[in-house]
């Protein structure tokens, strides 16, 4: 029997001892470098691109993700435009889109220009939901990951939900992730759609481990997305998971939204500003 002098210099060690280590709680952070897929303002950019990044800017938004609109690829300014105002707003142009076609290299050359890190296309070359398309478009991808590295930026991939379609019980997004160089073609993930595909990112940050630098963090309600919080998706979880997953950089999308496009950035934020990771 253990006598009970023993047992309080015991308990006095054990209780020192958990002093000395770090709770999982005081480790976590806030969450900084707050991103922005621009299509969430794309009306409000194709009519005043400045004006909108100075407000995206107030909202203490950190990192830029262009796409893809009728007045080009940065609403109307020139890449080094687009760049110029980022920085004079203590912002950062990381990303943007382009379409993955006859125009791809002056899509290049322009994100060389801007002095983005990388260029990202949403669409493929050819059609077909089939492995062996699928295995066509690697293919493609790798040699425009090449391409794009000559100009020293880096090729991505975005995805919607139809890419986690199954061809001959084969999920046609994992063909796509199996047949391409890591090194070469950078995944965009998008969040909502994955999880509106019925899929659930954990499960790929663990299969596919590092594979996912990027990511669109989307809240999603059925195939619709809203506010943070309102949906699906379970952010805090997923952003503790960042690691895994290989994240470097994560830019806010919503498509849908309740009132405005800006109140509901600003929800999106003050949710952010909430939660530690």
């Amino acid at each position: 029997m253990i006598r009970r002098r023993e047992f309080l210099k015991n308990i006095g060690m054990l209780t020192a001892g958990l002093a000395l280590q770090p709770s999982y709680t005081s480790a976590l952070k806030k969450v900084k470098n707050v991103g922005i897929q621009l299509y969430t303002f794309r009306k409000e950019m194709l009519v005043d691109a400045h004006g909108t990044l100075q407000q995206l800017a107030s909202l203490g938004i950190k990192q830029i993700e262009s796409a893809s609109s009728i007045k080009g690829r940065y609403y109307g300014l020139s890449p080094k435009e687009i760049k110029h105002i980022c920085d004079d707003l203590g912002m950062k142009l990381i990303s943007g889109h382009a379409e993955f076609n006859n125009n791809w290299q002056q899509a290049m050359d322009e994100a060389a220009e801007s002095g983005q890190e990388y260029l990202i296309t949403s669409n493929f070359p050819s059609q077909g939901q089939t492995v062996d398309n699928y295995k066509r478009v690697a293919d493609s991808f790798n040699k425009a990951g090449e391409a794009c590295k000559r100009l020293s930026i880096k090729f991505g991939y975005h995805n919607h939900n139809a890419q986690f379609r199954e061809e001959n019980g084969q999920v046609l997004y994992d063909v796509l992730l199996n047949n391409t160089d890591p090194d070469l073609v950078h995944m965009e993930l998008d969040l909502g759609w994955m999880i509106a595909a019925g899929k659930k990112p954990i499960d790929y940050f663990n299969k596919y481990r590092g594979r996912f630098p990027l990511w669109h963090l989307k809240d999603m309600k059925g195939m619709q997305s809203t506010e943070f919080g309102k949906g699906n998706l379970d952010i805090v979880t997923i952003l503790r998971n960042r690691k895994l997953a290989g994240l470097k950089h994560f830019f806010v999308e919503q498509e849908e939204y309740t009132h405005t496009p800006l109140e509901s950035m600003k929800q999106n934020m003050e949710y952010l500003g909430k939660i530690k990771i």
